[in-house]
């Protein structure tokens, strides 16, 4: 109720106190004007009828945003982190817009939100949270954003628009120092060639030392744990610290511009990263939880009862396999199990067993259980000393081609190629075991081939842009996944190949001063190609049906070994468990190549009335889609079906008003928005595999308020709320039980449920003031004050990724120099040095909980220059 009540004062207060500013001198300063190019041509945002958070160079730099992910504070309903559950890199983006997004980065899984770079898809997630070193503007498109900006862009659209070179010669240096040793070097020149021809480089490079610090474990049975270089990894490197950076970047412009019917740029950038993992912290541990390993009821010659009551998943197996001696491992028919692990097809990861070692009357060999021990309340310490890299190479050329045909037709091309190659590691356990880790390789190039036709007839009155856009993308991405020393060894190698085709259009008309009217639509086609290796190096399942000898070796063309000893002509082992490949008996995804196709039309409606100059209320009806794809992360066997999922669909209508008053010292905008949101993509559990299905719908419903103010002189106050009700309408059953409530664990999902990473309320309130002095510099002070409410990190609710409701505070104070030749700033972010968890993982099988905090409060000292 008293959100409700501070967004309906906002709004009265922002109409109703009007007259009083009204009385200030007309020769004030007043708001600027915000250019855009949501609608394929540049236009002033207060025009554009859809709802965009909008922001310029200045004000990047001024509230000290470096990445995308450092916008989600100020735009409402909006939520943007730097990382995924298990990413280990800040270099991948979460993104989500009006509920609607991924937390995720595996190639299977596309975004939500599409990202777009000088008006180049990125694909993704890998290598989406871009650095912002030379950005003219960023603008945050809501809702569905299918018609002109295509595939995935169903949660919304965010464009960056980078520095264009200038025609005369001119630049700007920056040098940041501050907390962690951090040193930030950016510069940007702009170099005219010919009369027509001009160019602009810009370089930028970090170097920041981690937050969170890893310490050894104070117990000398650390040491007995296998190093993490036994098991399979996609590199080996660690350190001391985690959250930290090291990258550079680069970016190039030619621009050809005459003064006639072309003009052309050409773009080049690069970014290298090789930096430590993300920072990740041990949440919490659940080693007791029943499962099938170990169980009592696993007998010869009998069915294996899956509920049986004396059995654990991997975390209690591993305590069970140390701590018993050889009588109860056989009591249990678990000499397999916590026998040697790994396989005769993978030699070289087969090491001893776990078991008895606790028992066996050697305390030299002793290893450490899971249990609570290795919990630390100081989010920024960690016993982890397994894997802890990002390493990211990304590069990409452009060249964009305009022709104007008329003072009334344009041409213009975009033809892009990029590509990524991705190596990260992260130790999720925080332990000095290896009980979950994680790490991943990913290799990624699309190339794309966009054209416009714009055009204007009837006296301007009609805009019209219409398109054909072609996209293929291939790359492969390969999974390696440790749980429980070793009593789990996924790996998987995944190759991916689509291929996408579309034609768009749109019409704006506007007959008279008063009324105008939007119609658009985009059909696309695409084509997907996948092939799945999953496999479990330890072949866990074969020891646990009794698969396996006693030095670990399977034996998948053997009989049977739940049918009676004396049984002949049962089936072999590989093929009564449903393993798909008989020439690697260890694989659990069915191979050869999997084929799918998407068609899709996206259209679009509106409305807009003008009743002044300064004041438009718009309406709108629009569609979206977000492809399907494949699972990839199988632990399990699921015989000769590759489970795939279907696209994601979203039906919004929204209606707003966009203002601009008192000679333009007050600017207004508001939208109200609901969307039906259909086959969402969840994880659904089929026996211990995690499997994404369209498991469920949803109504998504809120209110957006953006107020800009210049009330005097020097004083500028912008301000946002966001109101959101984003819950599940529908869910399958498989969905539910797997997400069902588990007392202490997690609260679950269920039809009414909230949907993740989405707050009811984000307020922001960032008040700006200039004092000009005698000597023509200023002083300039920022605030940014950011109320957000409770977020669920995850879907299945898991009470230790919950995100309480936080405030956070920035603030900074800038020296600008005469002429603005250089300046000095000094500020702080997190000033409250208020924690909470950006992401985070619940994996019950490996009884772990894990997650990544934000950064804790941190000053700066930048000094710039232009020149």
């Amino acid at each position: 109720m008293r959100h409700h009540l501070l967004l309906c004062s906002a709004a009265a207060f922002a109409l109703a106190g009007a007259p009083a500013m009204a009385q200030q001198a007309s020769s004030e300063p007043a708001i600027g004007e915000i250019v855009v190019t949501a609608q394929k041509r540049s236009e002033n945002v207060q025009n554009v009828p859809i709802a965009i958070s909008a922001f310029t160079a200045s004000a990047l730099k001024e509230r000290s945003v470096t990445s995308v992910a450092s916008l989600s504070a100020l735009a409402p309903n909006v939520n943007l982190d730097g990382g995924t559950p298990f990413s280990g890199s800040s270099a991948v983006l979460s993104a989500t817009i009006r509920g609607i997004g991924s937390d995720d980065f595996a190639f299977n899984i596309d975004p939500g939100v599409g990202i777009y770079l000088d008006g180049v898809y990125l694909a993704r997630t890998v290598g989406a949270n871009q650095d912002l070193p030379d950005v003219e503007r960023v603008e945050v498109l809501k809702g569905p954003q299918g018609t002109l900006f295509g595939r995935n862009t169903i949660g919304g659209a965010i464009s960056i628009v980078t520095h264009d070179p200038g025609k005369e010669f001119k630049g700007s240096f920056d040098a940041t120092t501050g907390s962690f040793n951090m040193v930030k070097l950016r510069a940007t020149v702009d170099v005219p060639l010919t009369d027509g021809l001009f160019s602009s480089l810009t370089v930028s490079g970090i170097n920041r030392q981690g937050f969170l610090k890893r310490i050894p474990y104070p117990d000398q049975r650390a040491g007995n744990s296998d190093s993490y270089t036994k098991f399979a990894n996609a590199d080996y490197a660690n350190g001391s610290r985690e959250g930290g950076d090291n990258s550079v970047s680069l970016r190039g412009k030619l621009k050809w511009d005459n003064g006639g019917a072309i003009t052309a740029t050409f773009t080049g950038d690069y970014t290298r990263q090789d930096s430590p993992a993300q920072a990740t912290k041990l949440l919490g541990v659940f080693p007791n939880v029943l499962g099938p390993f170990a169980g009592a009821n696993h007998l010869p010659g009998t069915a294996f009862d899956p509920t049986s009551t004396t059995g654990y998943l991997f975390a209690g197996l591993y305590n069970f396999c140390i701590a018993s001696t050889p009588a109860q491992i056989a009591a249990r028919n678990a000499q397999a199990l916590c026998g040697p692990r790994g396989t005769q097809y993978n030699p070289q990861y087969q090491m001893a067993g776990l078991g008895s070692v606790n028992v066996d009357g050697n305390p030299f060999n002793d290893r450490l259980p899971w249990d609570s021990r290795f919990l630390i309340a100081n989010p920024d310490l960690s016993y982890a000393n397994g894997p802890s890299f990002t390493k990211l190479t990304a590069w990409g050329l452009g060249g964009t081609v305009q022709a104007e045909v008329s003072p009334s037709l344009t041409i213009k091309s975009i033809t892009a190629y990029r590509q990524t190659n991705w190596k990260g590691g992260v130790d999720a356990d925080g332990s000095p075991l290896s009980f979950l880790e994680l790490s991943f390789t990913q290799n990624q190039w699309q190339l794309s081939q966009e054209l416009q036709l714009l055009g204007r007839a009837f006296d301007k009155k009609l805009n019209y842009v219409l398109g054909a856009y072609y996209f293929k993308e291939k790359g492969d991405l390969h999974d390696y996944v440790n749980f429980a020393e070793g009593l789990l060894q996924v790996d998987g190698p995944n190759k991916f190949n689509t291929e996408n085709w579309a034609l768009f259009g749109q019409i704006d008309f506007r007959p008279s001063d008063l009324l105008g009217f939007t119609a658009g639509g985009r059909y696309t086609q695409e084509r997907k190609l996948f092939e799945g290796g999953q496999q479990d190096l330890n072949g866990g399942n074969y020891k646990l049906f009794g698969c396996a000898a006693g030095d670990g070796t399977i034996a998948p063309y053997g009989s049977f070994p739940l049918a009676p000893p004396v049984a002949a002509g049962g089936p072999p082992c590989y093929a009564a468990l449903s393993y798909p490949n008989p020439a690697n008996p260890v694989q659990v995804y069915v191979p050869g190549v999997n084929r799918k196709s998407f068609s899709n039309f996206s259209p679009k409606l509106g409305v807009q009335l003008h009743p002044s100059r300064d004041i438009m209320i718009y309406g709108s009806w629009s569609k979206g889609y977000k492809t399907g794809g494949w699972t990839t992360r199988l632990t399990n066997p699921q015989g000769n079906v590759a489970p795939d999922f279907n696209e994601e669909k979203a039906t919004t209508i929204e209606a707003g008003i966009k203002s601009s008053l008192l000679d333009r010292h007050l600017q207004v905008n508001m939208a109200a928005f609901t969307t039906a949101y259909k086959g969402v993509q969840l994880n659904i559990q089929i026996g211990t595999s995690p499997t994404i299905a369209n498991a469920g719908d949803a109504r998504i419903k809120g209110l957006e308020l953006e107020v800009v103010a210049a009330p005097v002189r020097g004083l500028t106050i912008n301000g946002a709320v966001g109101y959101i009700d984003a819950h599940y309408t529908s869910l399958l059953p498989a969905a539910l039980v797997n997400a069902s409530p588990i007392p202490g664990i997690q609260a679950g999902i269920y039809v009414g449920a909230p949907l993740p990473k989405t707050a009811n309320w984000k307020i922001n309130v960032s008040p700006r003031y200039e004092m000009k002095l005698g000597n023509g510099g200023s002083f300039v002070v920022l605030g940014d004050w950011t109320h957000t409410t409770e977020v669920w990190n995850d879907i299945a609710r898991a009470l230790l990724l919950r995100r309480p409701t936080n405030d956070m505070f920035n603030a900074s104070l800038t020296y600008n120099a005469p002429d603005a030749k250089w300046s000095l700033t000094l500020g702080g972010t997190n000033l409250s040095d208020t924690r909470y968890l950006t992401s985070g993982g619940l994996n019950i099988a490996a009884g772990t909980a894990f997650g990544t905090y934000n950064r804790p409060r941190e000053w700066y000292l930048r000094y710039g220059m232009k020149f």
